[in-house]
């Protein structure tokens, strides 16, 4: 089994803090979810999370006009600049403060910070792109000048379209405009008017006028205009003073406009020149779109039940997107289709338990907050959501067969989905009001079995008639987890009495053999050859059992490799905190041979089962905001109140709304830390390998991570010399017709359309011998190509020959070599199921047009003479009578005497 996983995708998360960026084309939107950014591609329905990861969460990101370079500031002011297209670091570079706000210049030479109550220009590092003659900087972010005069944070930056000015508003109620060079005894112009904080400021097309929005509701546009108080000048004067300053010109207030919602705040605005389009995000979950400078309302819907923290509209002006940290929502909205053009939202809570679907096409994922939703591998978006649940759902599991997907709540209600129709269609319940924590399906489907921390007895019920079967009682505590063994005789238990038991419960004894452990169990997992079982004990303990003689014949400690990270409030390094040296999740490989094992630390564990050796060590996260990161204490961050990161210091105590406890009396108990959602612990609940064996998944605090062993590599050389290039492979094929050599070539030098060129230039007839002679350490890869093909290739018949070949010549090396090309073989068989579900499809689609076309006359039809201007005439040139031709092998026999044109029997000829 590989075992070089990835990190390839996160799901499950959308949106956490930060703004919002649509790219230059208007196609893709950037999020930054935790510290990572994702990019939703909004056309092709794709999200895939670029690869590089902040010490904290991120607090502002840039993308430059070109949108090859993407500039992300987490919440202490470390930068990274990333190349977009390769999507791999650049530059990493420190503000030393926090970043209140980012501004790429329409140019692409600057870009402009907010450090608190200052303004930084900075120049945009070059790029390979920009800098043709390869030069490398030294220093690449230099700072161009520092803007400083405002009292408070700066929140919003805005370039004027010519990169020659930018607006710059604060918390101090006021807007400044700063140009771009140092002008000597300059005083930067001053906006004052608001009596809130300016949520954001925006020159007109023309730049002839300026927008500002304040927290309270009020748009005030700006001009360039004389005092109001000036005496009037003469006609002659004008002439005179015609494109001078004067001290009664300035920026003015020309109108004032307010929004009034209700004593919504307004969280956020944007505005687009093009369009004229100003569009604001109230505190109660509304949004507003206005059109400008006549201020006229267009829309004014609801789309959330909290604050919009952040929105922006696409280059187009068609498209506006919205973002949500408090219930992670993340929204694209066509203003003038009326129609969603992204809705996206992750779980609110922790996630406890997740499920690859048979294919493995599908992840389904089930959180406290009652809340299963299935998300699309590929495309990494969530495609449905199940709220039937009214407690946290606590364990989920797909039917063997079948789109059958089965739940167990704290509600205590066992149910089943059909994920066909999206529905539920059975609800399990039991007798007494029990809150179930674990769930088993056997693999027939017919039955489903439920533990509880309750009660200490199993429920079995029917799936096709809904009723309970049976209570299995043997236990003597909380059962915390289920398993049937893949061939369905036997079913396992894990329990908090130390004691894990296997079940005969479809034999008429029932018996029950107890397996004694040292220590709690927590977590169960069976070998896919059902003759192996691992149970995790509270003692970091991994024990391995025969099913077949119930006696354990193995064990590892994985105390020191699980033990990591330190929470906010231990007083001692992570070394020595005893309740996270544990794995509370384990679960097989696809081929048995591994152990995939996590738990309540930053660390998942994968372990060889044959020979007890730590494999591989992932690491789940390396943000500092979440608690369980830190391995050392840190007494810098200790203050006299306790650790400065369960200080609240997110609320604007200026606002009466904010400080407003909305709670009822005795809602909340006194010192209720569970309320605190602050600071979040890292932590892992629920892994599982996909059904391939070429991915793994992980249930985490930051989302769903997606490991995966990378297959799209473009240079991956394999037994490769000095003389194997691909011009000399095409030269062995094209001129010495070697194909078995070229292909070995292409497949050492493994670029995918080197091996695409040679295997289509493969004659369909010497297949099978190419196939005998090739090598057996290539059958596996020219195994995955040929899968490959299948799909992307419109030669059906021609990639089936080529499976053919391979399993009738190398069927016995396939057969002993299973767990090496298990993988492949899975691959190939998808493929072939694809392939004859579209054939069958197609010939249901065109059976009536094959029974037309059957019922038409044969062909041994009369071909009457056409006369003077027909095709065929007698020997003399005269109308013949309507004569029979056939096309049987009599007349496939005269075909050269009528092309030559001589008489035949009946006086027949081609005159052509």
């Amino acid at each position: 089994m590989k075992t070089d996983f990835k990190f390839s995708n996160l799901l499950g998360t959308v949106y956490c803090r930060g703004n919002l960026l649509f790219s230059p084309d208007g196609t893709c939107l950037y999020s930054p979810v935790g510290n990572r950014v994702t990019v939703f591609n909004l056309v092709d329905n794709k999200a895939h999370t670029l690869p590089f990861t902040h010490r904290t969460n991120i607090s502002r990101i840039g993308l430059n006009p070109q949108g090859n370079l993407l500039l992300s500031v987490d919440e202490g002011g470390n930068a990274i600049l990333t190349n977009v297209l390769r999507q791999i670091p650049i530059y990493h570079f420190s503000f030393r403060h926090p970043v209140t706000a980012l501004a790429f210049s329409p140019s692409g030479r600057y870009f402009a910070i907010g450090l608190g109550r200052k303004t930084e220009v900075w120049r945009v590092p070059s790029t390979p792109e920009s800098n043709p003659d390869g030069e490398l900087q030294f220093s690449p972010f230099v700072r161009h000048r520092t803007c400083a005069g405002h009292f408070d944070d700066v929140r919003h930056i805005e370039w004027s379209h010519d990169s020659r000015f930018l607006l710059t508003a604060s918390k101090d109620m006021t807007t400044r405009i700063w140009p771009i060079n140092r002008v000597k005894s300059f005083t930067p112009t001053v906006l004052p008017g608001h009596k809130q904080a300016v949520v954001g400021a925006w020159f007109s097309k023309d730049q002839e006028s300026i927008y500002t929005v304040s927290k309270d509701g009020a748009v005030f546009t700006w001009r360039w205009a004389r005092h109001p108080n000036a005496p009037p000048r003469d006609e002659d004067e004008d002439e005179d003073m015609e494109g001078a300053d004067t001290d009664d010109m300035g920026w003015r207030i020309v109108q004032r406009h307010y929004f009034m919602q209700n004593n919504a705040r307004v969280r956020c605005a944007s505005y687009h020149p093009e369009a004229n389009l100003l569009v604001a995000g109230f505190s109660n979950g509304i949004f507003g779109l206005y059109e400008m400078p006549d201020f006229n309302a267009i829309h004014t819907l609801s789309i959330s039940q909290n604050d919009i923290d952040f929105v922006t509209i696409n280059k187009s002006g068609e498209w506006l997107a919205f973002g949500a940290s408090k219930l992670g929502q993340l929204l694209v909205w066509e203003w003038q289709s009326e129609s969603y053009i992204l809705k996206q939202q992750g779980h609110l809570d922790a996630m406890n338990s997740l499920t690859y679907s048979p294919d493995g096409k599908r992840v389904v994922t089930a959180a406290d907050d009652g809340k299963i939703k299935v998300w699309d591998v590929d495309s990494g978006f969530c495609i449905v959501t199940f709220t039937e649940h009214t407690s946290g759902v606590t364990a989920c599991e797909f039917a063997k067969k079948g789109n059958v997907l089965f739940t167990s709540s704290l509600d205590g209600s066992v149910r089943a989905w059909d994920l066909v129709r999206y529905r539920n269609f059975r609800t399990f319940t039991a007798p007494t009001r029990l809150s179930f924590s674990c769930m088993a399906v056997d693999p027939s489907g017919e039955v489903v079995a439920a533990g509880s921390l309750d009660s200490f007895d199993i429920h079995i019920w029917s799936v096709q008639t809904g009723q309970l079967l049976d209570q299995l009682s043997g236990h003597e505590g909380p059962v915390c987890s289920l398993a049937f063994s893949p061939n369905g005789s036997l079913l396992f238990s894990g329990s908090w009495d130390r004691t894990a038991r296997m079940w005969s419960i479809f034999s008429r004894t029932q018996t029950s053999e107890p397996l004694q452990l040292q220590a709690d169990v927590l977590d169960i997992a069976v070998r896919p050859d059902s003759a192996q079982l691992a149970i995790s004990t509270l003692d970091g303990q991994i024990s391995f059992w025969s099913v077949s003689e119930a006696e354990q014949v193995s064990g590892l400690d994985g105390r020191r490799d699980v033990s990591g990270g330190r929470r906010i409030t231990d007083r001692q390094t992570a070394a020595h905190v005893a309740d996270t040296k544990s794995f509370n999740t384990i679960q097989y490989s696809a081929d048995g041979s591994c152990i995939l094992a996590a738990g309540r630390s930053k660390y998942i564990c994968l372990y060889s089962v044959s020979t007890m050796v730590l494999l591989r060590k992932f690491t789940v996260s390396i943000n500092l905001s979440l608690s369980g990161t830190q391995e050392f204490l840190n007494s810098r961050h200790l203050t006299e109140a306790g650790p400065e990161e369960l200080i609240d210091d997110e609320t604007d105590y200026s606002d009466r709304e904010s400080r407003r406890d909305k709670r009822l009396p005795g809602s909340t108990r006194g010192g209720d830390l569970s309320a605190r959602r602050k600071i979040p612990e890292v932590r892992v609940t629920s892994v599982a390998f996909s059904p391939t064996g070429t991915s793994f998944c992980a249930a985490s605090t930051e989302g769903l991570l997606i490991y995966s062993v990378d297959n799209i590599l473009q240079f991956d050389p394999f037994d490769l010399n000095m003389e194997i290039t691909p011009a000399s492979t095409l030269a062995v094929l094209e001129n010495d017709k070697d194909y078995l050599k070229a292909l070995v070539m292409a497949f050492r030098l493994n670029e995918p359309g080197l091996i695409k060129r040679v295997f289509q230039a493969v004659p369909y007839v010497d297949i099978p011998l190419l196939v005998e002679q090739l090598p057996s350490v290539y059958v596996a890869r020219l195994l995955r190509f040929v899968a490959a093909q299948t799909e992307e290739s419109p030669h059906m018949e021609f990639c089936l020959l080529w499976i053919k070949a391979v399993v009738d010549k190398h069927g016995p090396w396939l057969a002993t070599n299973r767990s090496k090309v298990d993988v492949e073989l899975r691959v190939v068989a998808r493929a072939i199921t694809r392939m004859r579900n579209e054939i069958k499809r197609l010939a249901d689609e065109n059976v009536y047009m094959v029974d037309y076309l059957l019922e038409q006359p044969s062909a041994e039809t009369a071909w009457g003479a056409i006369g003077r201007d027909g095709l065929l005439a007698n020997g003399n040139g005269d109308s013949g009578p309507m004569k029979m031709l056939t096309l049987g092998e009599e007349a496939l026999g005269r075909e050269d005497q009528m092309q030559s044109g001589s008489e035949s029997e009946g006086g027949w000829v081609g005159l052509d």
